[in-house]
């Protein structure tokens, strides 16, 4: 299963980052290849994604959420994947992002394209996308600061 690890810097304080961030909906305006995402409740998320031409939808979970740390999440059942991203204050107005991705590659395609480390290029271009967005706007759009709590059995990768 390949993994992909990107962080980037972003001109704004922890908790803007981290606020922007948990509007999940917002995604397809930064992430390719996001068409949509649904947010169903707290915890539950439906996203329809295209890879290489190839349509998807699939259900994740957020298994863990701490405010201003991090978000880690699964996906129950489809697409193979599991994340987290954390957030750290680097000064009162400049914050790192750091998003580790494993998932699974299905078809000929998004294999050579994991192998060629493809994935790892439009991650760190799509963060560079949400650094554009929340610089710009200088603050977030909405914010969820509801806390998961991480399950005794759960990787929180």
């Amino acid at each position: 299963m390949p993994t992909v690890n990107s962080d980037i810097d972003v001109d704004v304080p922890l908790t803007t980052a981290y606020n922007q961030w948990t509007q999940f909906e917002s995604f397809p305006q930064f992430l390719s290849g996001v068409d949509s995402v649904t947010q169903i409740d707290d915890t539950h998320l439906h996203w329809k994604v295209s890879i290489a031409g190839v349509r998807r939808e699939f259900e994740a979970e957020i298994t863990e959420q701490i405010p201003d740390e991090r978000i880690a999440w699964t996906s129950i059942g489809g697409e193979e994947h599991a994340g987290v991203v954390t957030f750290h204050r680097l000064e009162a107005a400049k914050t790192r992002i750091s998003l580790r991705l494993d998932w699974e590659p299905q078809g000929v395609v998004e294999k050579v394209g994991a192998l060629l480390q493809v994935d790892d290029i439009q991650i760190g271009r799509d963060l560079h996308k949400f650094k554009e967005l929340i610089e710009s706007n200088g603050f977030e759009t909405g914010a969820w600061r509801g806390e998961v709590d991480r399950s005794p059995d759960a990787t929180g990768r």
